[in-house]
């Protein structure tokens, strides 16, 4: 294919993510504005200036406006494990890159007091049908994963009759324990701690988790 038959389809791919952007922003500052049930999609539709039908060809439901900034971040694991060193172990290079967060303060790992992150969090965990909806979200982002983690094991592993499983586990255990740190610094952040003041704690917390996948339950066994 061309180049001048590849740039058409490119300005349309991009002038339809800043249309899902522009309705996800418009639709989340209502939200936070007046709360999560007293916006219907009619006021969304008015204030981001489109029609009904045309929100309706970008999100399903009011939920998935809400969550569409998660959207980068759903194969981001995934990501990580096929796009790490050759040397390094997938779980290795998934804890550096939680711990790399930490330093950044991104959102993702809930250690993050900026006022607007935080008005954001307590909108996801303070309303149910967003805290449903995510379910969702954490189904694609393990199935990603699984993949991942199917691609990276060595022909040479114990339990070698039993990748896919073994994917499986892995990826919801992985996900699981990085949602339990995230929630958990955000709980602290949410009464009142400073992100910074709690980064060393969130680091240790971070390592003894990943410290506990290598060992599997031992602790309980």
């Amino acid at each position: 294919m061309s180049p001048t038959s590849e740039k058409p389809s490119g300005l349309r791919e991009r002038k339809k993510q800043r249309t899902y952007q522009a309705i996800s922003d418009t639709a989340v500052a209502l939200f936070l504005e007046k709360g999560f049930d007293a916006v219907s999609v009619t006021d969304i539709a008015d204030a981001a200036e489109v029609s009904k039908p045309t929100l309706f060809r970008y999100f399903a439901a009011k939920e998935d406006m809400a969550l569409h900034r998660f959207a980068d971040h759903e194969d981001e694991a995934a990501r990580v494990v096929r796009g790490r060193p050759g040397e390094t172990a997938p779980l290795t290079a998934l804890e550096e890159h939680f711990l790399a967060g930490l330093d950044a303060r991104d959102p993702v790992t809930g250690l993050c007091d900026h006022p607007d992150v935080l008005a954001f969090h307590r909108l996801l965990y303070g309303t149910p049908s967003l805290v449903a909806r995510m379910a969702a979200y954490t189904t694609r982002s393990e199935a990603h994963l699984t993949g991942a983690l199917e691609e990276a094991a060595p022909d040479t592993a114990p339990g070698g009759e039993h990748v896919a499983l073994t994917a499986r586990l892995a990826a919801g255990q992985i996900l699981g324990t990085q949602r339990t740190l995230a929630l958990t610094n955000w709980r602290r952040i949410a009464e009142g701690a400073r992100a910074d003041d709690g980064h060393a704690t969130a680091t240790a917390e971070a390592r003894h988790a990943f410290g506990l996948l290598r060992t599997g339950l031992a602790p309980y066994c």
